[in-house]
C-alpha cells in the first residue's frame, strides 16, 4: 500500500467549521480515531471532550447541556468544561477517575482547531492562517464532506491538479491544466508544499466563466500551498489573455479565488473533506454565490466518488505492487514525505526541555 494510515497527533487539525460549534445541538465529530464533543461555553468559547461518557460508554454528543455543562443523556453523568465529573446520581461521592479528556481547542479564521496529541505541545502559534475566510470584502462558500478514504489520498488528489482535465471536464477542468508543466518547492523544515502552474493561453472552464463573465481564452494561476498535515491552500487567479494580475491579486483586470481545504482524519481509512470557496470580486452578487456553491459541491463529490473507488481497488490490490509516479506527483510525494516525518516525529518521547512551558487550553 503506498499511503500510511498511521496518523501524526502531534498536530493541530480542523475539527468543525465554527458556525457548526453552537449551545442548541452537540456537535459529534471523529478525529484520528478519537470521538469527540464539541459545543460552546455560555461566553461563547469552544470546548472539545471525549465523546463517551465513563459510565457506559454513552455519546455525550447525544446528551444535553445544563449551562456550560454536559448532562449525559442515558444516567445523568455531568460533566464540566475540563471533563471533570461533577455529578453521579445516587450518591455523593464522585469517583475519582470519573472524568473524560479535554482537548486543547483554537478558534481561528471561522475554523476550530483541535489537537489530539500531547496537550503540553500544544501551540496556538503554529496554526495556519487562512484570513480570508472571514476577512472584511470577501465572501465564502462551504461545505463538508466524509470520504471513505485515507486522507493521504485526499493529499494526493489536492496536489495533482492535473486530474480537473479528466475528472473535472465541464467545471474546473480544461485541457491546458494537464498539458502545462508545474514547479514545485519544498520547506521540509516547516512542513510546507508549493506546487505552482502558470497557464498563459487557456480556455476558460465553466466555473469562472459563468461566474466572472469573461469570454473567450484566459490567463490561469493556480498557486498551491499545502501545509502539512491540514491546510491546503489554492490561490487561483484568471484574467483575460494579455491582462496579467499582479502577484498580490491588485490588477482590477484578474478574478482572485481562494480554494480552501481542510483535510482531517477521521479513523483508519475515512477522512473528513472541508471545503471552501473564497472570493473578493461580486461579493453583492447572490446569484454567483449560488453557482459557486452549486458548482463546487458538484466537484467535490466528484473526487468523493474517485477516491472511495481508489481506496477500495487499492484494498484489493495484489501483494507487491509497485505504484508509478511521474513529474506532475512531485508534490504529492514531498507531502508523503512530510507526513511520514510529522508521524515519526509524533512517537518519540519528547525531552522536557523541548515542552512549551504552558499548555494551550
Amino acid at each position: 500500500m503506498p499511503h500510511t494510515t498511521a496518523f501524526a497527533r502531534n498536530q493541530w487539525y480542523v475539527a468543525a467549521y465554527g458556525h457548526e460549534v453552537g449551545r442548541e445541538e452537540l456537535l459529534g465529530r471523529t478525529v484520528l480515531g478519537e470521538p469527540l464533543v464539541l459545543y460552546r461555553t455560555e461566553e461563547g468559547t469552544p470546548v472539545a471532550l471525549h465523546d463517551r461518557c465513563v459510565h457506559r460508554r454513552f455519546p455525550l454528543s447525544e446528551s444535553r447541556l445544563d449551562g456550560d455543562r454536559i448532562v449525559c443523556g442515558y444516567h445523568g453523568f455531568t460533566y464540566d468544561t475540563t471533563g471533570t465529573c461533577v455529578y453521579v446520581p445516587g450518591q455523593q461521592r464522585v469517583p475519582r477517575t470519573a472524568r473524560v479528556a479535554s482537548y486543547p481547542v483554537v478558534e481561528q479564521d471561522s475554523l476550530v482547531w483541535v489537537w489530539i496529541g500531547d496537550p503540553a505541545l500544544a501551540d496556538p502559534g503554529a496554526i495556519p492562517r487562512a484570513r480570508h475566510l472571514d476577512s472584511p470584502g470577501w465572501i465564502t462558500v462551504r461545505g463538508m464532506e466524509p470520504i471513505d478514504a485515507d486522507h493521504g489520498l485526499l493529499v494526493d488528489n489536492l496536489l495533482d491538479l492535473s486530474h480537473e482535465t479528466y475528472l473535472h471536464g465541464g467545471y474546473i477542468g480544461t485541457p491546458e491544466v494537464a498539458e502545462t508543466p508545474i514547479t514545485t518547492e519544498v520547506d521540509e523544515g516547516a512542513g510546507i508544499v508549493r506546487v505552482s502552474r502558470r497557464m498563459d493561453d487557456a480556455e476558460c472552464p465553466p466555473f469562472y466563466a459563468r461566474s466572472t463573465g469573461i469570454e473567450g481564452r484566459i490567463t490561469r494561476w493556480q498557486d498551491i500551498e499545502y501545509h502539512a498535515p491540514c491546510l491546503y491552500l489554492l490561490h487561483s487567479r484568471i484574467a483575460p489573455v494579455g491582462v496579467l494580475p499582479e502577484a498580490d491579486g491588485s490588477d482590477p483586470g484578474g478574478f482572485h479565488t481562494e480554494i480552501t481545504y481542510a483535510i482531517t482524519p477521521s479513523s483508519d481509512g475515512k477522512v473528513y473533506d472541508f471545503w471552501m470557496v473564497s472570493r473578493d470580486w461580486a461579493t453583492d452578487d447572490a446569484e454567483v454565490t449560488e453557482f459557486l456553491r452549486a458548482n463546487n459541491h458538484t466537484v467535490v463529490m466528484q473526487d468523493v466518488d474517485a477516491l472511495n473507488l481508489l481506496q477500495r481497488t487499492l484494498g484489493s490490490e495484489r501483494a507487491g505492487y509497485q505504484e508509478l509516479s511521474i513529474n506532475i506527483d512531485t508534490g504529492g510525494l514531498a507531502a508523503r514525505r512530510i507526513l511520514a516525518r510529522l508521524v515519526e516525529e509524533g512517537e518519540k518521547p519528547v525531552a522536557e526541555g523541548d515542552k512549551p512551558v504552558e499548555a494551550a487550553r
